[in-house]
């Protein structure tokens, strides 16, 4: 059902608009761009990077066990934008699409809003980090309008996975 990509890839290439926040009056497009490590704390809060939060006080992020991967689920963090977005994507499915129904379903029952504390960090709920294997460590990754929170080993199987797949990706860009 995931792996077959025709959803997730048609929303990925369609809604590849960059997260627009408001700061103080002004329009600031936010990039999720780099890779970060962060330690995860006893209560499993993470990090998030300065340039990377929202610049609106109270914002909410959405997280989602991401299951599409071979190596294992990570969490996608969307941006509320992207959000919205997401669920344009679905609502303009067809309703006699059995798929709708259970994208819906794992969607809505493996995603969770959350805010920043004071510190900038974000608390990964008990059975989404467990789900995604993360621990003591995390690694942010940056997907330009959302960014992934994985855990390191399964990242570095990803990244060596894109490694192969990026001449091929690459393509699409000439």
């Amino acid at each position: 059902m995931f792996n077959n990509g025709v959803l997730w890839g048609r929303w990925a290439t369609r809604n590849s608009s960059v997260n627009k926040m408001p700061d103080n009056g002004t329009s600031e497009q936010i990039y999720y761009n780099s890779l970060y490590r962060h330690g995860v704390d006893e209560k499993r809060r993470v990090q998030v990077p300065s340039k990377w939060r929202p610049t609106t006080p109270g914002s909410e992020l959405t997280l989602i066990v991401w299951p599409k991967y071979e190596v294992g689920p990570c969490l996608r963090v969307l941006p509320p934008k992207e959000m919205a977005e997401l669920m344009q994507s679905l609502d303009a499915m067809p309703n006699g699409d059995t798929n709708k129904t259970i994208l819906k379903r794992i969607i809505g029952s493996e995603s969770v809003q959350v805010t920043l504390d004071k510190a900038g960090r974000i608390c990964l709920p008990e059975e989404m980090a467990a789900a995604a294997g993360i621990k003591d460590e995390a690694v942010l990754v940056g997907l330009l309008d959302r960014f992934e929170i994985w855990n390191p080993a399964r990242h570095d199987k990803i990244k060596a996975t894109d490694a192969i797949m990026a001449h091929e990706a690459f393509k699409l860009m000439e």
